[in-house]
């Protein structure tokens, strides 16, 4: 599990975000003013670490909603790809289709990423924790696919 950086920090405002979900409904940071919003960053929709990312939060789900999280998927698969992970796994958030990677790169997650001897650009897996003022309360970097609601809920 590589760390990056992210020059977005804890005590900044959260970026103001606005993108399309699986169903082509426009979301942005406005709709969620006055709650928590856990905002996750992942490569790619189906496949074996983002799954197990999806499916803990998805476990997790009711006890997340109870400590006032709302969750919110990101990644650069169209919105067909996201409907189709979405049906899947039964999945009770919304993903963001960031196909021309604007809301990935207004929290600077897009970057150098190495895989198996190759070096690329792609997204590096972070979550950030807004509280209901809009601002950054935690920013993850080393996300725990297997463990990600305990993370967030530390």
């Amino acid at each position: 599990m590589a760390n990056h950086t992210t020059s977005i920090k804890e005590g900044d405002k959260a970026p103001n975000f606005k993108g399309k979900d699986q169903n082509g409904k426009v979301v942005s940071l406005k709709d969620f003013t006055g709650k928590k919003l856990v905002i996750y960053f992942y490569p790619k929709d189906n496949t074996p670490g983002c799954t197990v990312e999806a499916c803990n939060l998805r476990d997790n789900y009711s006890r997340l909603k109870k400590k006032g999280y709302e969750i919110l998927g990101v990644s650069a698969d169209d919105e067909t790809k996201h409907l189709k992970f979405i049906e899947k796994f039964d999945l009770p958030f919304s993903l963001i289709a960031d196909v021309d990677l604007k809301v990935i790169k207004a929290f600077d997650v897009w970057g150098e990423k190495k895989f198996m001897g190759k070096t690329y650009d792609g997204i590096n897996r972070t979550t950030f924790v807004i509280d209901a003022k809009g601002k950054i309360e935690r920013v993850i970097t080393s996300v725990d696919t297997k463990n990600h609601t305990e993370q967030i809920l530390e």
